[in-house]
Parts: C-alpha cells; structure tokens; sequence
C-alpha cells in the first residue's frame, strides 16, 4: 500500500511539472526569456524564410526604443479571414491582430477586441493626435473606438489608368470616362490590335468600379448600400439601381465583345502590362502603377472621388485583443509605428542593407528616401501603419504622400460617416446572403454572366434566405443614427 501510495505522489508530482512546463509554453509568446514583454502581432502576408530572422532584428530595435519586443505571425493571402477567426474562436492568444472592414464589427460584437477609447489616450498620445478625428470616427462602433486605423489613402479615390502608347495611337480622352465614350475607345482598340487582344484585362472578378457611388454600410454585402448623394438616406438593393446595373449591362457587352479576356471571372493572374485599368490611389500614383506594370508611361484621370467613409477607412485596420496581457505595450508599438520611420521602414521595406538601401535616411520623424534592393518583402505596407511617417521609394515622387494626404483632407464624408451595421440580430441573415453573393459575384463584376438573367435570380436567391429583414434592419439602423448626428 505504501509503494501504490508513493507511486501516486510521482505521478502527481511529474503531472504538476507537465501542467506547468505548459503553462511556461502557452505564455512563451508573449514574454521574452529575458523578461521583457513580447507583443505578437498577426498581419497577412507571403512566406519568408527570413522573416523570423528579420522580425528579430526589428525587435532588437523596439525593444531598445520603447521596451518592447515583437513577434510577428503571418497567415497567407487567400485564406486569412478564415485563419483569423479560428484563432479567435479557438482562444489562441494574440496581442494585435489586423482586420478590415469585412469581420471587424462581427468581432467587436463577439468581445474579440479590446475598448481603446480611453487608454488609446493615455498610453499612446502621439498617435492619438497624429491620427485626424474623422479617421477615428471612421473605425468607431457605438460610439467606442476598437481599432487603430491605418492612416493613408483612407478616402476613396478611383482612376482610370491608360498606357499612353495607346492614348496617342488611339487618340483617347482619358478625361471622358463615362461608359459610352470608354465603349467607343476599347471597341476602336479591339479593331485595330486584332481578335487575340483584349484592352480590358480583368483577373479574379474585377469591374469598373459598380458601387462607386454607395455607402455599403460596412456590411461586407455589395447588393445592399445606400447612395452617397441620396437625401432620403434610403438602404437599396444596389444591383437593381439604374447607375450599377448600365456599368453591369455594358461589362456583359465588352466580355461578350473580346474586350476583356474570357478567364476574367477565374484568373489569378498578376497581369503585368495592363493598357488599362481602374485603381485606387492618388495624384502622382501614377509613377507606382508603371513600376508595377512595367509600363513606361501612364495617363490618368480621377473619376471617383475623394469620398471618406466608414467602408474605405475600415479597409486596414489593427485592433488589440481583449485578452491580451500588454495592451498598453501593444498601443506604444503601434504608435511607434505610425510615428518612427526607421521602424515603419522596417515594417514596409525589410532590413536595411538586405532590402533596401537609403539613399537619404530619415531625420527625427521626417522620412527619408529608399532604394529597394530586391522586392521579396513578404509583408504589405498598406496593413501596418500610416503611409505619411514611411520613405519613400526613389523612382517615386517624393511629394506623394503629402498629395496623399491632401487628397484625404479634401474628401467628402459620407452623410453616414461612423456607422457601422450592428450584424448581432441578423447575423445569419447576413452571413447567408454573403455566400449567395459570394456565389454571383465574380461572374457578374467581369461581365461574364447577363446582368439581366443573374440579377433577378441573385435577389431570388437573397430574399429565400432573408434579405429583406437585413434591408429593414439595416436603415431602422441607419435611420437611429443619423437621429444622433
């Protein structure tokens, strides 16, 4: 009896060491052997195997600056909101996490993500004055901020972008860019390069820009939004508006006219060379797209825009757990971020002397000028912290992010600015009208089905599993907030 006995205590004893050696390692990710608090911070990205290397050497650096060491996670493109919730659902624990306006007030509603109103203040200052009102209102929920927003071409602003070879063969006015005038210059276009071209290149369901002029309610479900210049503020089914359907009508009859290639729908293809397409950004981007493209010259011209509203700010954000352990750190890295560009260099760029060289280095908070060494950064700049504390590139134009940022200073708000739709009593709903759209979608914005066959059979579709509740109860929403204003 004594020997069982015995027994038990070392196997009680091995246990406890077990459980504890575990709870050693669930804590490992954030905290450094040395004690100093680690912020683990997941963004989306490419695979590396540099980065963790790398992304220690930027830890070296926030630590010596604010105390800080960083761990950042990478889920892959394609399958990010998928990975993301699982964390979330799973409990795995993270201390920032970068969002977007697709799930971010489903998991504010869910208690995901920490209340910064307050302590966005106190812990972090500098980037609470750096960032304008309009932007926080922008990621506002309640009336409660949940999310740092990504300060940068915030308001939306499209252009058509045309390879100037073209311009002048074709003597196309980039100026007119209403549907018949772009039908007439791709059909002459068509004819003169032969049965193979196609001057409308589109890749996974792309589209000129159908909702341009609606408020899509940060629902993250195109047929439903609510028209910038309406006085009534009424919530539509934006596929049966006058505006989005011609844009719908005339894509079917370019893609049935071999103006644009008949994989659109389908094709993951990184198209280079584009003669035309439609982009967001801002004046001088034009200099990025024929980097990009490998284009010698672009001509553009705004056609949309600037308009500010809660979908275009809500398009890059990061918002901090609520069971995160160092939310008061996570808020100074973010700050730094935003307004250290040595570390916003880091961030966008890679390590100095690896990715990139400067060719004027920064000065204090004043950016400088990079030249980039290669372009295998697997990590995207537009996630991580405003584009105005980042260098620029050197074959960019060094004043483009002060254009950027007149441009956002310039923007119309939405009448509706700061709302966000509350999903919790239509969540169903909505998420099953999601995967009917999501169904549609692509075949619709590349011009490959009949607007007029699939549109009626899209709101068939919407209202069997419950569209018509999420209309009403998207404007009584609408309607309690602008009561508010």
């Amino acid at each position: 009896m004594k020997k069982i006995i015995l027994l038990g205590l070392v196997l009680l004893t091995c246990l406890t060491l077990t459980l504890s050696a575990a709870g050693r390692s669930a804590d490992s990710t954030s905290q450094s052997s040395s004690g100093v608090p680690t912020v683990t911070w997941w963004l989306v990205g490419g695979d590396s195997a540099e980065l963790a290397e790398c992304v220690r050497l930027m830890s070296d650096y926030t630590e010596k600056q604010i105390g800080v060491r960083l761990e950042i996670k990478v889920a892959g493109w394609g399958d990010q909101q998928q990975r993301f919730t699982t964390i979330i659902n799973s409990g795995e624990y993270f201390d920032i996490m970068f969002d977007d306006l697709t799930d971010y007030s489903q998991r504010v509603a869910q208690g995901a993500f920490a209340d910064l109103t307050d302590i966005v203040k106190t812990a972090s200052p500098k980037l609470w004055t750096l960032i304008p009102q309009n932007i926080w209102t922008g990621v506002k929920i309640k009336g409660k901020i949940y999310a740092i927003p990504t300060w940068k071409d915030s308001a939306i602003t499209q252009w058509v972008v045309w390879d100037h070879k073209y311009v002048t063969k074709y003597n196309i006015d980039i100026t007119k860019t209403d549907l018949a005038s772009m039908d007439k210059y791709f059909r002459a276009i068509k004819t003169g390069e032969g049965q193979r071209f196609y001057p409308y290149r589109i890749a996974n369901g792309a589209s000129y820009q159908p909702f341009r002029n609606y408020d899509t309610l940060s629902a993250g479900l195109a047929p439903m939004g609510m028209n910038l210049n309406d006085p009534n503020h009424k919530v539509v089914f934006t596929l049966e508006q006058a505006d989005v359907r011609e844009i719908f009508d005339y894509m079917h009859r370019w893609y049935q006219a071999g103006i644009i290639n008949p994989d659109a729908a389908v094709s993951v293809e990184d198209f280079k060379g584009q003669i035309f397409m439609t982009a967001q950004g801002w004046p001088g981007a034009d200099a990025v797209w024929e980097a990009q493209q490998g284009v010698e010259q672009y001509d553009i011209h705004q056609f949309v825009g600037p308009n500010l509203s809660t979908d275009s700010i809500q398009g890059s954000l990061n918002c901090i757990s609520t069971n995160s352990k160092y939310k008061a750190e996570s808020l100074k890295l973010l700050e730094l971020a935003n307004t250290d560009p040595v570390f916003r260099d880091m961030l966008a760029y890679g390590i100095e002397g690896r990715h990139f060289n400067y060719v004027t280095k920064p000065s204090g908070s004043t950016p400088g000028v990079v030249r980039k060494i290669n372009t295998n950064w697997p990590l995207s700049a537009y996630q991580q912290a405003t584009f105005f504390s980042m260098s620029t590139a050197h074959d960019q134009d060094p004043g483009q992010w002060q254009k950027v940022k007149q441009n956002d200073a310039n923007a119309k708000p939405s009448p509706i600015l700061g709302f966000s739709l509350d999903r919790s009593s239509i969540l169903n709903e909505l998420t099953n009208c999601r995967q009917v759209w999501d169904r549609y979608s692509k075949e619709l914005l590349s011009g490959t089905s009949d607007p007029a066959v699939v549109i009626p059979q899209i709101k068939k579709d919407l209202e069997a599993v419950g569209f018509t509740k999420v209309l009403a109860e998207a404007q009584r929403q609408v309607n309690e907030f602008l009561k508010t204003k």
